[in-house]
């Protein structure tokens, strides 16, 4: 679904990757699913939970639980977290919907690359929760990249980065100008959303100051 440089079919590359994390998960014992996640607030089971939700969601919808939830993201995410729970008792039931769901096209408001920005960075969330590993196609990772290297939507990331001079070890890729900041393109796409643990995979004499920022 993707190129060196970028993406053939982005809704494409989204049904890829959660197909990706669904093989990961299958057969995971349940106390691995009560594991904290990279996304700190969260388990391995509410993250999967979290991008059921997103997948489900419409803008209509979006916009009404965002006014019910008085305009605050993170306690309108638990709640859809919490709605997705509560009809799904088992962690298996869980998995088959999230796969159910690997082709829905269905989202909150914003340009589709956010979206599959969101299915990698919780995909890594829970894969690196469990020591596992998943190789993201290049193409993937560099349109996740470019996007979050040019907005602020929801993380921040465009703030977190400035002054520095992103660069990908492991692929055509870089960004900015200021200090280096080196590492594999995963790492740096996870360090834009403000993961310290991925950040600790980076070196230059910016990656300390990328490190603060998380």
């Amino acid at each position: 679904m993707a190129t060196e440089r970028g993406l053939v079919d982005t809704w494409g590359a989204i049904r890829e990757e959660r197909v990706a994390l669904a093989d990961a998960l299958e057969g995971l014992p349940d106390d691995a699913w009560e594991r904290p996640s990279l996304c700190t607030a969260w388990t391995v089971r509410e993250v999967v939970a979290h991008l059921v939700a997103t997948a489900q969601m419409t803008p209509p919808v979006f916009f009404g639980r965002m006014v019910a939830s008085g305009f605050r993201f993170q306690a309108m995410s638990d709640a859809n977290i919490r709605r997705v729970l509560a009809g799904r008792r088992s962690n298996a039931n869980l998995l088959a919907t999230y796969r159910s769901l690997a082709g829905a096209r269905t989202a909150p408001p914003g340009p589709a690359t956010s979206w599959l920005g969101e299915t990698i960075v919780h995909g890594e969330d829970i894969f690196r929760a469990l020591g596992g590993y998943r190789d993201h196609p290049t193409g993937h990772l560099i349109a996740v990249a470019d996007f979050y290297a040019g907005s602020n939507l929801l993380i921040g990331a465009k703030d977190r980065v400035a002054g520095t001079r992103l660069r990908a070890t492991d692929a055509d890729w870089s960004h900015g100008t200021g200090r280096e900041v080196a590492g594999p393109l995963v790492a740096l796409v996870m360090a834009m959303t403000g993961r310290r643990p991925a950040a600790d995979d980076l070196t230059g004499e910016g990656a300390t100051l990328l490190r603060n920022r998380s």
